[in-house]
């Protein structure tokens, strides 16, 4: 079972039809006895990262799923702002996140490109995931943020994408994953992406 983690934040529901589109099933929750039998956890996000730590929080998620991705190393796939809380720190707000990766999660301060970066983009493969996720160099991924993330460790990097400046648009690091991208609604290149993390 793959658990969708409910927060109160993201489009849950579009990530759940995009996993069992794939052929995995899975369930949107919170409940700690469901995220502890999963075998993998995806934890999407659409919004303000102080909201999301409070909501964390709020809900009893922030040790839970410390335990679960730090302590058990389970897997994990973060979705845009999801991927964002696992950073140390955000420019939004000022906030810490969990500190599960360490890297910052900044502004767009750009010269000659619009702030949010909305519409389609590629991916540059920084290393090899091991489930085998190589994006042909064609495919295009749905992107909409104002924040990106910068990694202190560049080993962590995955993919990186082209906005004005270069930043990092997916992170591996051990059973962490994160992509600044929506899988769910980057179509058939999005769905292999998942495919790929989901049967790893």
């Amino acid at each position: 079972m793959i658990a969708i983690v409910d927060y109160n934040l993201g489009n849950l529901r579009s990530v759940e039809k995009a996993v069992r589109r794939v052929g995995y099933d899975c369930t949107v929750t919170r409940d700690r006895d469901i995220l502890e039998k999963s075998s993998k956890l995806i934890l999407p996000g659409v919004g303000n990262f102080i909201q999301a730590m409070e909501n964390l929080k709020k809900f009893g998620l922030t040790e839970l799923l410390t335990e679960l991705v730090i302590g058990h190393r389970k897997p994990i796939l973060g979705i845009c702002l999801g991927m964002q809380v696992m950073t140390t720190f955000s420019e939004e707000g000022e906030c810490s996140g969990l500190d599960w990766v360490k890297a910052d999660t900044k502004r767009f301060r750009l010269q000659n490109h619009k702030v949010p970066h909305i519409g389609w983009n590629t991916l540059e493969v920084n290393k090899k995931h091991p489930s085998g996720i190589i994006p042909d160099p064609a495919d295009e991924f749905y992107f909409v943020h104002s924040y990106y993330v910068s990694c202190e460790n560049d080993a962590d990097i995955l993919f990186t994408t082209s906005y004005e400046i270069t930043f990092t648009s997916g992170f591996l690091r051990e059973n962490i994953m994160g992509v600044q991208f929506h899988p769910e609604k980057s179509h058939l290149s999005g769905l292999k992406i998942l495919k790929y993390f989901l049967s790893d």
